[in-house]
């Protein structure tokens, strides 16, 4: 949480945090900054201080908005700045950085960087930045970064942002369903009115139509296949494929807030009108260790333990697992779950990358995702909720959606 951040940085001897780029569709800055509209910012937090936002001045307002403690940009005066570098805007830029530094707080020690900005001015910036300042190690994380273990578990008011993404999610996919219950099957495929058949590209474009109508972005795009692409499971569907009656229909939805906020995950199996008894014995096997994985859930507990618990579960049913072989693509090929929140992949994780930290702690809200995939056999099923792993130590699926895999259709 963010009031574990300076317990953190002390952990990992940080003495400060540098964030840059906008505040919107950058997980890091939105952390602090929550929903603004900031097109450039930089934020530095040092150890034991509260933030200090640096905006363009025309985002006064938006900056303000924030409650964070502010200062302009245009205060640094870069024009004076590029006049004293000779006109070398990478060193005006490191001047204004220095300055910046100086008046957080931060003369030296070590400062870690995150945020969105171009690799190759960040690394010019920053290696000169470097250079004027020969006490500041400035610090990049690859795996399992500082930002990453706070966002692992969330605080009540990120938990309902979650929560209101899920009621926003399940009602595009109630209207996903209705809206393919609507049309009739003509020859095993449906049709439209005019008799022409519908296809994953038209049904695609209504999900994103109905997520912008909710006031929500759906930037990751959507799994939306059938057939022998919902045996690969991010096969995210062809555009001209056909709906046709009997295929498994992998439906993985995962929307975000406007503007890059927090993201909900989710995902369901259906097959239009019937569902042959192969896609049914496969499904049933999905839907079983679904509902065993979560019954066990326990708050605290390491999440690995329940990708070993899915795969013991399938291999008891036959189906070759990770676990098993590890470059198996039939059968369970992925882990189990994973983090959700301002990215839609967070931490605790639950593969073969998991550390000790990796666990369902009080305020982690996560997915339980198990699946089966058989390509060559035109069939594919996953099921997934996000759940919260609550301070009271319940575990609560923050939307929920009947399960059902057959959803009915006219024959024409």
């Amino acid at each position: 949480m963010k009031n574990d951040l300076d317990a953190l940085m002390q952990s990992r001897n940080l003495d400060a945090v540098l964030v840059t780029g906008p505040a919107f569709h950058n997980p890091a800055m939105v952390y602090f900054t929550g929903p603004a509209h900031l097109g450039h910012a930089d934020l530095i937090k040092p150890r034991g201080a509260p933030p200090l936002l640096f905006y363009n001045s025309m985002e006064r307002d938006e900056a303000a908005r924030t409650g964070l403690r502010t200062k302009a940009l245009d205060d640094y005066h870069f024009i004076d700045l590029l006049q004293q570098c000779g006109g070398d805007w990478l060193q005006a830029t490191a001047e204004r950085y220095s300055r910046m530094l100086q008046d957080a707080g931060v003369s030296g020690g070590r400062m870690a960087v995150y945020g969105l900005r171009d690799a190759g001015q960040a690394y010019a910036v920053m290696t000169e930045l470097r250079q004027r300042l020969p006490g500041l190690e400035i610090v990049g994380e690859l795996q399992g970064s500082m930002l990453m273990e706070a966002m692992l578990t969330k605080e009540t008011e990120e938990v309902e942002r979650i929560r209101r993404m899920g009621q926003v999610t399940v009602a595009v996919v109630a209207q996903t369903a209705e809206f393919l219950c609507s049309h009739t099957a003509k020859d095993g495929v449906l049709v439209k009115a005019d008799g022409a058949p519908l296809t994953i590209g038209e049904v695609k474009n209504r999900i994103n139509l109905w997520i912008a109508e909710h006031g929500a972005e759906n930037p990751e795009a959507t799994i939306f296949s059938i057939g022998h692409d919902a045996g690969v499971p991010h096969s995210t569907g062809k555009p001209q494929d056909l709906l046709r009656l009997g295929e498994t229909i992998v439906y993985d939805i995962f929307p975000c807030e406007a503007g890059g906020g927090y993201f909900y995950d989710f995902t369901r199996t259906w097959c239009l009108g019937y569902a042959p008894d192969a896609v049914q014995a496969l499904y049933e096997d999905v839907h079983s260790v679904f509902n065993q994985v979560m019954s066990e859930l326990q708050v605290g507990e390491l999440f690995r333990k329940y990708q070993l618990r899915t795969c013991e579960l399938f291999e008891q049913r036959g189906h070759p697992t990770v676990q098993g072989d590890p470059q198996t693509l039939v059968g369970y090929v992925h882990s189990l779950g994973h983090g959700v929140g301002l990215n839609i992949h967070e931490r605790p994780i639950s593969g073969v990358a998991a550390s000790d930290s990796d666990r369902l702690y009080p305020g982690a809200v996560f997915t339980i995702e198990p699946g089966l995939y058989y390509p060559q056999r035109g069939m594919g099923v996953r099921l997934e909720d996000t759940v919260w792993a609550r301070p009271d130590g319940q575990m609560e699926v923050l939307a929920s959606y009947p399960l059902d895999l057959v959803l009915p259709v006219r024959q024409g």
